[in-house]
């Protein structure tokens, strides 16, 4: 008799394991048993698979595939911004440091690294405030007097302008016509 449930509940075991495969390849959409990858030899992988590439690998892989120009233009435009700021922050942080510098040099570097660091968060804000406003992609350029904001032709309408005219007032102080829009 134990022989017999220890069978029954075998064989229930593995067909319910057989039902769950099927439909987890049912529902997987491919209709292929077998995935095809492209892996390329030597390449590197996580060993957790969970874990998230950075930023700088994540634009490196998209920069590596084909992308259409506009993604290209938003991609380098990013990738020459950030690495133009940390240059600019490395330079301050440096002359603040340095042992060398006079306090009046020391109070200029902090200066203009803390207008740095509110042009980089007001330039941050303004691109997540453009895209939670349905802007696909977009790209804020803040100097002192002026701001550019770059984003997809196809994403401009009729009143496009001043939604982003006014994400930019909301996070810096600067003159409206002051604020250019470059569609790309």
């Amino acid at each position: 008799m134990k022989i017999q449930k220890r069978h029954i509940i075998l064989a229930a075991l593995v067909l319910a394991l057989g039902v769950a495969v099927y439909l987890n390849w049912q529902f997987d959409g491919s209709s292929s048993l077998v995935k095809e990858t492209s892996k390329n030899l030597g390449e590197a992988t996580y060993v957790n698979a969970d874990a998230k590439a950075t930023a700088d690998e994540k634009k490196s892989e998209v920069l590596n595939n084909t992308i259409s120009t506009e993604d290209d233009y938003f991609l380098t435009a990013e990738t020459e911004r950030s690495q133009a700021q940390d240059k600019a922050i490395d330079t301050a942080k440096e002359a603040v440091l340095s042992a060398e510098s006079d306090n009046e040099i020391k109070k200029e570097a902090v200066t203009s690294l803390e207008k740095l660091e509110n042009m980089i968060v007001a330039q941050s804000n303004i691109e997540n405030i453009l895209k939670a406003k349905g802007f696909t992609k977009c790209l804020c350029f803040i100097s002192e007097n002026n701001c550019s904001i770059a984003v997809y032709k196809k994403d401009m309408k009729e009143d496009s302008p001043l939604i982003i005219k006014d994400a930019v007032l909301s996070q810096y102080p600067i003159e409206f016509n002051n604020i250019t829009i470059v569609e790309v």
